[in-house]
């Protein structure tokens, strides 16, 4: 008996190791010392003396159920986009600088080309996002996980001047809120989405008139990375008030936390075009409008609070970036909460 005959195949792991190399190069920055392979990833933190007060930031999360579409589909290039996504999208949502990524891979077995294919996707998002992928962990889990599957996790540090820090602190009535795109369902509300639609190979390879593409390209497609927007809109002179990333829990749950006591959002719900796939979910799925809003990002996968004088200048930030983005709403005096008119 060895530790292969047991489901744990060792020679795998320096396969997979030796695959992602490439990818992991990639995303290096000058303060990454050392290499891959390593017990832990080394970051040199001098840069961050030119700041008055540093503070650390850090975001943890995964893809969710996601990575049963990768599985049906066969395709994991792009679920660790995802992963990255919702990880330094929280860092950038409180005025942060993505600094490094570390990924987590749990799996039933170590096939190294999908494994590297994976952090294929990972390296991409952190190039996005301007992080170095400095590490991670691809755990075989024999008898624990079906041999064909896999869940992915990650964790980011980020850093802020703490006179940068979003707070929403100084949030008032009268402020414009502003939508940035997202590029469809993102990495939340799937477990709703996987009951709405069967996730075969059929169901998704069916093409939509609609979304102009299959369900499968429509529902996969990775989370967008909102850094280099929001750090456009800094750079452009503006102060971000407030910053919402509309994650689980959509508008009713995200919306309040960037808000403090005594304002409400107020968002107009025909002041963008919510995209296709949403409408065709509601549809298949008989899905009330107010759970659509609670569950999903339909459209918007951040909103920031802005000064209304600087509002014009915001959006031409975020669109220098390659963003779509208009004014969605403004901000009254009432109860801290979200209204949708």
């Amino acid at each position: 008996m060895d530790y292969k005959n047991s489901g744990v195949d060792i020679e795998a792991g320096y396969k997979s190791v030796e695959l992602m190399k490439e990818h992991v190069k990639k995303t290096m920055r000058p303060e990454v010392l050392g290499g891959l392979g390593g017990f832990a990833g080394a970051f040199d933190l001098s840069k961050i003396k030119d700041m008055e007060e540093p503070v650390l930031l850090s975001g943890t999360d995964g893809c969710g159920t996601k990575v049963k579409l990768a599985f049906v589909m066969d395709k994991h290039d792009t679920i660790g986009i995802d992963a990255v996504a919702m990880c330094v999208n929280d860092i950038a949502c409180s005025g942060g600088e993505p600094l490094f990524f570390l990924d987590y891979i749990a799996c039933g077995k170590n096939y190294p080309e999908k494994i590297a294919s994976i952090v294929s996707g990972v390296a991409e998002g952190c190039i996005q996002s301007e992080a170095a992928l400095v590490g991670g962990e691809t755990a075989e889990h024999p008898d624990l996980m079906p041999e064909d599957e896999y869940d992915l996790a990650g964790f980011a540090v980020g850093v802020v001047d703490k006179k940068d820090l979003i707070t929403g602190e100084n949030i008032k009535p009268g402020d414009t809120l502003i939508g940035i795109a997202s590029t469809g369902v993102h990495s939340n509300g799937f477990s709703l989405v996987r009951k709405v639609f069967e996730m075969t190979k059929e169901s998704l390879d069916t093409y939509y008139d609609e979304l102009g593409k299959t369900l499968g390209e429509a529902l996969i497609a990775p989370t967008r990375i909102y850094v280099k927007g929001l750090k456009a809109v800094k750079n452009a002179g503006v102060t971000i008030k407030g910053c919402s990333h509309i994650t689980g829990g959509g508008f009713y749950e995200n919306i309040p936390r960037m808000l403090p006591e005594g304002v409400r959002a107020q968002v107009k719900k025909d002041s963008y075009e919510v995209p296709a796939i949403f409408k065709l979910l509601a549809a298949k799925g008989d899905i009330a409008e107010q759970m659509m809003y609670n569950t999903f990002n339909m459209g918007l996968g951040m909103i920031i609070a802005v000064d209304p004088a600087d509002a014009d200048k915001a959006i031409a930030a975020l669109e220098s970036t390659g963003d779509k983005a208009c004014v969605v709403g403004e901000i009254i005096s009432g109860d801290k909460g979200v209204d949708l008119v």
